[in-house]
């Protein structure tokens, strides 16, 4: 087999490497046993170029080198093919092993033989996946020109038709991942992630795969463009403000497709633009040599268009969350308000009940509902009368008892919603009172059979109570409030639990400090 492609250099100390060109050339197999017909076709189609590209020979000599020559250059787009060699039907033979071994439906071939009679050429068409059949006499300098040519266009368009539909299933895939994310920062950085990807791995938009590509993700706030993540060399940059990031070229361009609202494609800069609906702007900014063709844009533009929606899902969604999120604090804070209590107390229970709940191995979506639903554990509290709620001395036994309904009352308000942070808000105010050696209330239950929401807002709601001053109490020492942590480790508390607190005292203590009350 011989290649007679003139693409090799020689190398520092004489090694021999192969230089890629700038355009890769249309590699067109000729498999034949007469060296002659190689030196014919080759001379009759020297100097032949479609579409820019020039035509790269590869010569084979018998079925066992055309099989390796195809699986080596599974990029080839024609294969010219003598169908007698070392056996009658050795032509045929490489047919069946490009088209069901390897599996290649998109190189043409077209069949030349000298013998027709050995190779009725009806029967071929049908049985066999080739795109067309030449006697050896008929193809002259002419014909072979326009058998060329015509193979040539055939292979292009199919592999845009496919190249456009993986472009698409690409694109479509990219945006349904990108639907499940609800922070911006991540989603933008996902957006940036898939569109560089789509853009570096499409073979007809990058001449080469290793071409560095550089890319940035930026939104509009305040009256000026923001970096949010990076690819390549900005992917270290910390700078805010995009004007001191990018050239001044490019940021002109990017205030060119602000203007105009419009997609910016040139031979080395992309800037995909999009502006939702309730005013966000932002942009994913891509530089690095590349070639988009039409086709191209029309996917990356429809990329752009289904990441606007996403983008305003994702804010709807960002908004109905915080908006529940305060809801919900309101309602812990009235609660502790009307019982006289401090009025941080139930954000820290929810940021520190967040960060036991990652350090016992829940995960951050378990957590992130915990947060939420924790400051609602003592909602059932807005039921029980002022004189019991507010009383300074110790309650009498009636009164305890009247206390202690806060568990059932705050579930059944919560029980009815159906919705998972409610939902699970009621199984916290139910629960939280129980304890881990079963004498806690409403239903002594315990160990395990004490959710886990339960058994870590009890140990928050009771380790930030103690530490905060109440109308019954003055606040407790951080070290006697830890004392008694390892005093009731295994009766009030899951031991895990009273662990993993000690351990991260600190950022425990932290969380305290940001959100402490103000007096």
């Amino acid at each position: 087999m011989q290649d007679n492609s003139d693409d090799l250099v020689f190398a520092e100390e004489g090694e021999v490497m192969r230089q890629a060109p700038l355009i890769s050339p249309w590699k067109v197999i000729i498999v034949d046993d007469e060296e002659t017909i190689h030196d014919v076709t080759t001379m009759a189609l020297d100097g032949v170029e479609y579409e820019g590209k020039p035509i790269n020979f590869i010569s084979c000599y018998s079925a066992s080198e055309a099989k390796e020559a195809i699986k080596d250059n599974p990029d080839a787009a024609l294969v010219l093919l003598d169908v007698v060699m070392e056996t009658d039907t050795a032509g045929l033979e490489v047919v069946k092993y490009i088209r069901e071994v390897i599996n290649n439906n998109r190189v043409r071939i077209v069949l030349r033989t000298g013998q027709p009679g050995q190779a009725p050429e009806r029967k071929l068409i049908i049985d066999y996946d080739i795109n067309d059949y030449k006697e050896k006499t008929e193809l002259t300098s002419t014909k072979m020109f326009t058998m060329l040519i015509s193979s040539l266009r055939a292979y292009s368009d199919i592999n845009t038709i496919e190249r456009n539909r993986l472009g698409l299933s690409y694109i479509i895939n990219a945006t349904k991942d990108i639907f499940r994310v609800n922070s911006l920062e991540t989603f933008t950085a996902i957006a940036l992630e898939q569109l560089t990807a789509f853009i570096h791995t499409n073979p007809a938009t990058i001449y080469k795969s290793d071409v560095q590509i550089n890319s940035i993700a930026a939104t509009y706030q305040d009256g000026e463009w923001k970096k949010v993540s990076g690819i390549g060399k900005y992917s270290e940059l910390h700078h805010s403000n995009l004007e001191s990031i990018l050239q001044k070229a490019t940021f002109q361009k990017l205030k060119e497709a602000q203007e105009t609202n419009q997609n910016i494609f040139e031979e080395n800069l992309i800037i995909a633009y999009f502006k939702g609906r309730l005013g966000h702007k932002n942009a994913l900014i891509f530089e690095g040599k590349n070639h988009i063709s039409s086709s191209e844009k029309e996917l990356i533009n429809l990329f752009v268009r289904n990441v606007s929606i996403s983008l305003e899902n994702t804010l709807l969604i960002s908004d109905i969350d915080q908006t529940q999120k305060e809801i919900i604090y309101m309602l812990g804070e009235a609660v502790e308000s009307r019982s006289k209590e401090t009025g941080k107390h139930v954000k820290r229970v929810a940021k520190i009940s967040k960060l036991l709940a990652l350090k016992y191995g829940l995960s951050n979506d378990d957590a992130v509902i915990l947060e939420y639903a924790s400051p609602l554990h003592d909602l059932g509290k807005i039921a029980i009368p002022d004189a019991i709620l507010n009383k300074h001395g110790m309650h009498t036994e009636e009164e305890r008892v009247i206390m202690q309904t806060h568990a059932e009352i705050g579930h059944r308000m919560l029980s009815l919603s159906k919705r998972k942070i409610l939902k699970s808000a009621a199984i916290i105010a139910l629960e939280h009172h129980e304890r881990w050696d079963g004498t806690g209330y409403p239903h002594q239950k315990s160990g395990e059979d004490i959710h886990i929401y339960g058994r870590i807002t009890a140990i928050v709601d009771v380790f930030d109570a103690l530490l905060a001053k109440r109308c019954y109490k003055e606040p407790w020492s951080l070290e006697k409030v830890l004392t008694l942590l390892q005093q009731e480790k295994g009766n009030h508390f899951e031991p895990k639990l009273v662990d993993l607190l000690l351990e991260n005292i600190e950022e425990i203590l932290e969380i305290q400090r940001v959100h402490a009350d103000l007096v």
